[in-house]
């Protein structure tokens, strides 16, 4: 990366302009002290103390590298939808049954493999700012360089980035709109599954779902539900936990009659640009086997999902406009 350096910016030192203007970490600044040829002014060597000048060129060593690139990453060339792209960041409308990234039985089928073929010809650093199971589809979110993944990161643990699910529950809740607020724990000595566990239970983590009925039948109801914490399962353990397990969720009781995966999709994202002065907003339609067994058609539950985003993401601004 290379900034000429203006009035503005003339009079900061380098520590100062990359932490306050330009969002750096301090995990990054020192992995750029540290760098060969990490940080230079007009070709030159200078420490994080100097003061910027107007008319110098500061050039920064940020980009990823070929030794940057995991080399068990192998690309493959996936069918996999891109919602949004630019050089900062990638979302991905991810499709049921495939993992965001490369483990034991699934080395070669998931978004890291197919976004590395995607970007083949550069070297690829993996970096998922939200992560979905396997059996999830929607909207996925990764950054494209280390400042991107720091600023999207920064936006996460502040709330700024929003989520919305479209979850389809076996029956209905008791209340059409309300707030699930119960503890999370692991489940024994289990990796994978957890459950509700009493306040003062060591392990316990706070957990809080807020959703909406949107429509229902007699065997299922469609629910837009908000994470506002990101628990594991956090939204399978807390339908479950009431009464209305996801279709499909035979982890956590529910029925597989119809549907052969949890019945979860993230159906709406919104986000503040780390590069840009704007919240960019995605929509990701019900995939098919979902659609199949939703009592609403998809019109009607976009503009449901819409008008009710429209309410949830209202308070989303970007650090420069709060």
């Amino acid at each position: 990366m290379t900034i000429h350096i203006d009035a503005a910016i003339a009079g900061k030192t380098i520590r100062e302009y990359l932490r306050c203007d330009l969002g750096y970490s301090g995990g990054m600044l020192k992995r750029l002290k540290f760098m060969d040829g990490g940080i230079t002014i007009n070709g030159g060597f200078v420490t994080v103390r100097y003061v910027l000048q107007e008319g110098d060129v500061l050039a920064l060593a940020s980009e990823d590298r070929e030794e940057d690139t995991c080399p068990y990453m192998i690309p493959v060339d996936l069918p996999l939808k891109i919602a949004y792209e630019d050089e900062h960041i990638t979302a991905v409308d991810k499709p049921p049954a495939m993992p965001a990234h490369p483990s034991h039985g699934h080395r070669l089928d998931t978004v890291a493999n197919a976004l590395a073929f995607r970007y083949a010809g550069t070297p690829f650093v993996f970096r998922p700012v939200n992560r979905l199971d396997g059996d999830t589809s929607g909207l996925m979110l990764t950054a494209r360089s280390r400042l991107a993944a720091s600023k999207m990161y920064q936006h996460m643990t502040s709330g700024s980035i929003r989520k919305l699910y479209i979850a389809i529950l076996c029956g209905t809740p008791k209340s059409p709109a309300g707030e699930i607020r119960l503890p999370l724990c692991r489940c024994g000595d289990s990796i994978i599954m957890r459950r509700v566990a009493q306040p003062d239970e060591t392990g316990a983590k706070d957990a809080c779902t807020l959703y909406r009925v949107l429509a229902e039948n007699e065997t299922y109801s469609v629910v837009l539900a908000a994470p506002i914490t990101g628990r594991t399962h956090q939204l399978r353990v807390h339908f479950s936990a009431i009464g209305c397990p996801l279709a499909g969720d035979t982890m956590y009781g529910g029925a597989d009659t119809d549907i052969s995966r949890h019945a979860l999709h993230a159906a709406h994202l919104a986000f503040p640009h780390p590069e840009r002065n704007e919240i960019i907003s995605l929509y990701s339609p019900l995939p098919g086997d979902m659609e199949k067994i939703c009592p609403i058609d998809e019109s009607t539950l976009r503009q449901a999902v819409e008008r009710e985003a429209s309410r949830y993401f209202a308070d989303v601004r970007s650090d420069d406009e709060k």
